[in-house]
């Protein structure tokens, strides 16, 4: 087997181990809220915790994707062409991370914990 062939497998398998972490992780977090909704009858009191799950397997199944590409593109085409494609697909994913973390967390991934706009842990003068 060439080496060219092996990339475009190790891409092509990261890309299924992307699909497959959000479809695990999405359907782990609905059963994980149906049965604490079965429990507790309160959807409200559960849904957060929901949302935070599933958007945590889109962010690690992002981040699985964006390894793919870069693997096939980089390694197997390295056209300018090519390249920047890969430049938009990774601008594109890393926005979406930013914007799914912020709504997860309340806060820009490099602030402390705390939340979003607020004080953050360690911040400001002692």
């Amino acid at each position: 087997m060439r080496t060219k062939e092996i990339i475009e497998r190790i891409g092509a398998l990261l890309d299924l181990a992307g699909v497959l972490v959000i479809a695990l992780g999405v359907a782990i977090a609905t059963v994980v809220f149906l049965l604490r909704w079965s429990r507790t009858g309160q959807l409200v009191d559960h849904y957060r915790a929901y949302r935070q799950g599933v958007g945590r397997a889109i962010l690690l199944g992002l981040e699985f994707l964006v390894g793919g590409d870069i693997i096939r593109t980089v390694a197997v085409s390295p056209t300018f062409i090519s390249v920047g494609v890969l430049a938009l697909i990774v601008l594109v994913r890393t926005f979406l991370s930013f914007s799914l973390e912020v709504e997860l967390d309340g806060r820009w991934p490099w602030q402390g914990k705390g939340p979003l706009g607020g004080p953050t842990v360690g911040a400001g003068p002692r």
